[in-house]
């Protein structure tokens, strides 16, 4: 599996742990040796991992699920770094996210994750929705 293969991976999971309301995988999707931050829909910066790991675990709280998927994602390599693009349906609404990616060894993981409002997700014609498992 390649670089972009594994990017696209590790976007996936990150979609599927928010999904599931998952804590425990969500936390290993975030890197340990670098600088992490995070900026929700509405919210202001947050940074520092303790922080990230508290406001994902504030908005996962005791939920089962979250009705989320992601569309259209667009990798962009950088070295040892990534950028996924890509938009998001949360229940009725629409969004697109920028997710940043670094190389921890053999891993890719989340050091950044923003998302906002879009004012509507691409045409079908664009691709389905990624499943979320």
């Amino acid at each position: 599996m390649g670089d972009e293969e594994k990017i696209l991976f590790a976007n996936e999971a990150f979609y599927a742990a928010f999904a599931t309301a998952d804590m425990h995988a969500m936390d290993a999707l975030w890197a340990r040796d670098h600088p992490v931050s995070v900026v929700h829909p509405g919210a202001m910066v947050t940074l520092g991992r303790a922080e990230v790991m508290d406001s994902w675990a504030s908005i996962l709280g005791d939920a089962k699920s979250f009705d989320i998927a992601f569309r259209a994602p667009i990798t962009r390599l950088q070295g040892a770094a990534a950028l996924v693009l890509c938009y998001e349906r949360v229940g009725a609404h629409s969004l697109i996210a920028t997710n940043v990616f670094v190389r921890e060894e053999e891993s890719w993981l989340m050091v950044h994750h923003q998302s906002g409002p879009s004012p509507l997700l691409p045409d079908s014609d664009d691709g389905p929705d990624q499943p979320v498992h």
